[in-house]
C-alpha cells in the first residue's frame, strides 16, 4: 500500500480558502502559516518557501490540528538524497524492488511515478537529489555525455517545479574513462581542462544541477590518493570546474583500508576517516562538502558519533545518513530510524557541542542513502515509509523528537484514532531497541553474514579483509580503541576521550566498541556481559511476537493491504529474530561454557 492518497497529494475532503503572500524579512525556504477568519495564509520570502508552507499547512489540516501560527525555516540549505541505482535498474543495498530511474543500461522511468515521488520528497522538504548510486560503473560514468545527459536533463525537468536540484555521481578516473587521457592526476592541466569542458557541457543541459558526487579511493574506487595527490588535490579539481556554474563538489569521506590484514591489531577502521581529512582542514576550496558518515564504522545499528564531525573549523561539512536498512533489517524487520537519528544529533561532539548545533554551521547538509524503489508501496515494508518521511523532518529540522515525527506520520498515513495510533507508535519507537537486542550486542558490531548483511554469522568477517573485527575469545570480547589499544579515542575531545576510555562512565551500549571486556564484567543492571547476551536475545524474540500479536489487534483499523504486507514482514522477522538468538548465543556458550542462568534452551 502506498502512502494514504490524501498523504501524496495533500489533498483535504473539504475545500478551504488559501492565500500566498510575499514576506522578504523570512529567510530561504522558510514559511509563515496563519488562519484569520477562516482564511489560510502562507508567506514566504520565495516560491520554495511557498511550496513547503502549502504542504505544512495541509499536513496540519490533515491531522486536525487548530493552531495555523507557525513560523518555520530549514537548519540546513541541503537536504539530500542519494539512490544507490545502477544503471542496469539493481539498486545497491536496495530492499523496494527495481530502480525507478533506470533499466538495462538506461534511464528510464515512469513519468508519472516520478511526479509522484517527486511531489513526495518536496512535501517533507527535501531539496537535492542523486539518482546514480555513487559506484559508478563504465555505463553510468556516461550520464555527464552527449550519450545519456539529454535524457538525464529531462529527468532532471520533472524535478524542477518542485525545488529539487539533482546532483551527479562521477568517477574520478572519468579523464581516462572518457576522455581518453592518460592520466586523472588533479595537478595535470589537462585533466583539469577536461573537467571544466565536460561541467560546461553539463551545465548547458542542466542549469540548475546541484553538483558532483565522489566516492574516491574507497573500496577499490580509483582517488588521488593512488596518484600521490591529497584528498583535498582531487576534490578541489572538480570544484573548480563547477564554481563558474555555481555547482559544489560532494566529496565522500568514507576512506579506509579495505584490504587489512585481520593479524594486524593497530590498524583500526574507525580511525581512517578522522586520519585522512581532518590534517587536510582548510585546504578544500569552498564549494567543496566533504560527507561524512554519522558513525566511524558503517551504518551499524549501535557506534558513536564520528570524530571527524565538527573537526573540520574550516571546511563545509554534510553528515550522512541511511534510510535504506543495510544493516538494521533491510526493510523485513521492523526499525524505526527517527529513534536512532534524535540520538545522533544530541549526543556530543565536545564537550559542550552537540551534533545539531552544528548544523548550519560546519555542517552545511544533511543527506541519506534512500530507501525507495519500483515496489508498490515504495519502501517493501510499509511501514518503512516512516523512515523517508522522518529523514526529512529531521534534515529540516534536527532538533525534532523522533515521538513527534512518528506520531504525526501514522495519523497522516493511517489517521488519528487513538486506537491505533497509539500502539502503532509503541511500535516504531522501540523497534530500533527491540532490534538491538536480538542483534549483535554492546555495540560490538559485524556479527552478519558476509556480502549480504542480513542474519547473524558471528565470525563472518572475523578474518577478512574489511578490518571489521570483534576478536571474541574464550574470556573477552571486544576491541580496545583507548590509548592502551588502537588510540582511536584520542580522536575524539579530550572531554569524550576520557568518557569513552573509562569502562566506568562509557555509555554501556557501546562499551565492547571501545573496550575489550572479559564475560565475567559486571554491568549497571548487575548482570554479566555474557547473560546481558543470553537475556537480550531471548528478550528480543518475544517482543517481535508481541508486536505481531499487537499488529493483529489492529486488523479492524488498517486497510487490507497494508495489514497483510506488514504481518507478512513481521513473521519473517521473527524468524530472522530467532535465528539471531540461537546462533549468537550458541556461539558464545560454546566460546565459554558457561550456561545461561535461567536455563534456557542453548544449543550445545
Amino acid at each position: 500500500m502506498p502512502y494514504r492518497e490524501d498523504r501524496l497529494w495533500l489533498q483535504t475532503d473539504a475545500p478551504y480558502e488559501l492565500k500566498c503572500e510575499t514576506d522578504l524579512a523570512l529567510p530561504p525556504e522558510g514559511y509563515r502559516l496563519s488562519c484569520i477568519n477562516g482564511v489560510y495564509s502562507v508567506a514566504s520570502a520565495d516560491e520554495a518557501g511557498k511550496l513547503y508552507g502549502s504542504y505544512a499547512l495541509r499536513e496540519k489540516i490533515l491531522l486536525g490540528e487548530t493552531d495555523f501560527s507557525v513560523t518555520s525555516a530549514p537548519a540546513v540549505s541541503e537536504r539530500i538524497l542519494n539512490h544507490w541505482d545502477n544503471i542496469t535498474g539493481v539498486v545497491e543495498r536496495g530492499y523496494s524492488g527495481a530502480s525507478l530511474f533506470f533499466q538495462n543500461g538506461n534511464i528510464s522511468y515512469d513519468p508519472e511515478r516520478i511526479r509522484f515521488y517527486a511531489r513526495l520528497l518536496a512535501s517533507v522538504g527535501i531539496n537535492r537529489i542523486c539518482f546514480n548510486n555513487v559506484n559508478v560503473t563504465g555505463r553510468s560514468a556516461k550520464l555527464i555525455t552527449g550519450e545519456l545527459l539529454p535524457d538525464l536533463a529531462a529527468l532532471a525537468e520533472i524535478f524542477r517545479p518542485y525545488h529539487i536540484k539533482i546532483i551527479v555521481a562521477v568517477d574520478f578516473n572519468s579523464p581516462v574513462m572518457l576522455g581518453g587521457l592518460p592520466t586523472s592526476d588533479p595537478l595535470d592541466e589537462g585533466v583539469a581542462v577536461w573537467w571544466r569542458a565536460a561541467a560546461d557541457m553539463v551545465y548547458a543541459a542542466i542549469p540548475d544541477l546541484a553538483g558532483f558526487l565522489v566516492k574516491a579511493d574507497s573500496e577499490f574506487r580509483a582517488g588521488p590518493a593512488a596518484l600521490g595527490r591529497t584528498q583535498a588535490d582531487g576534490a578541489n579539481v572538480i570544484a573548480r570546474a563547477l564554481k563558474p556554474h555555481g555547482g559544489k563538489t560532494y566529496w565522500r569521506c568514507f576512506v579506509y583500508n579495505c584490504e587489512q590484514d585481520w593479524r594486524d591489531a593497530q590498524t583500526d577502521r574507525p580511525k581512517a576517516a578522522y586520519d585522512h581529512f581532518q590534517p587536510l582542514d582548510g585546504t578544500f576550496d569552498g564549494n567543496v562538502i566533504l560527507q561524512i558518515k554519522y558513525g566511524p564504522s558503517d551504518f551499524q545499528v549501535r557506534e558513536p558519533n564520528s570524530p571527524l564531525l565538527g573537526a573540520m573549523r574550516n571546511t563545509a561539512q554534510a553528515i550522512e545518513l541511511q534510510i535504506t536498512q543495510e544493516y538494521t533489517g533491510q526493510q523485513i524487520d521492523l526499525y524505526a530510524l527517527a529513534a536512532q537519528w534524535e540520538e545522533i544529533f544530541t549526543s556530543p561532539v565536545s564537550d559542550t557541542r552537540q551534533t545539531r548545533d552544528l548544523v548550519g554551521r560546519e555542517i552545511i547538509a544533511v543527506t541519506a542513502v534512500a530507501n525507495t524503489g519500483r515496489d508498490e508501496n515504495w519502501t517493501g515494508h510499509t511501514l518503512a515509509q516512516a523512515n523517508l518521511y522522518a529523514f526529512g523532518r529531521f534534515a529540516w529540522n534536527p532538533a525534532e523528537k523522533a515521538k513527534d515525527v512518528l506520531n504525526d506520520w501514522i495519523g497522516l498515513t493511517f489517521g488519528t484514532e487513538p486506537q491505533l495510533r497509539e500502539p502503532l507508535l509503541n511500535m516504531l519507537l522501540t523497534s530500533r531497541d527491540v532490534y538491538e537486542k536480538y542483534n549483535a550486542p554492546l555495540g560490538v558490531c559485524w556479527m552478519v553474514n558476509i556480502h549480504h548483511h542480513y542474519g547473524p554469522s558471528p565470525e563472518g568477517y572475523e578474518f577478512m579483509k574489511w578490518g571489521t573485527y570483534h576478536r571474541a575469545s574464550r574470556t573477552s570480547i571486544g576491541v580496545d580503541r583507548t590509548e592502551k589499544g588502537t588510540g582511536y579515542t584520542a580522536q575524539y575531545h579530550p572531554y569524550l576521550d576520557k568518557l569513552y576510555s573509562d569502562p566506568a562512565t562509557c555509555p554501556e551500549e557501546m562499551l565492547l566498541y571501545f573496550h575489550r571486556m572479559p564475560y565475567d564484567y559486571i554491568l549497571k543492571s548487575g548482570k554479566t556481559i555474557l547473560q546481558h547476551i543470553y537475556d537480550t536475545h531471548f528478550e528480543g524474540v518475544e517482543d517481535v511476537e508481541n508486536y505481531i500479536a499487537t499488529w493483529i489487534s489492529m486488523k479492524p483499523l488498517l486497510p487490507d493491504s497494508a495489514y497483510q504486507s506488514v504481518l507478512e514482514r513481521l513473521r519473517r522477522q521473527l524468524d530472522n529474530a530467532k535465528e539471531w538468538r540461537d546462533v549468537i548465543n550458541t556461539y558464545f556458550y560454546r566460546l565459554t561454557e558457561i550456561p545461561d542462568e535461567k536455563g534456557r534452551m542453548i544449543y550445545p
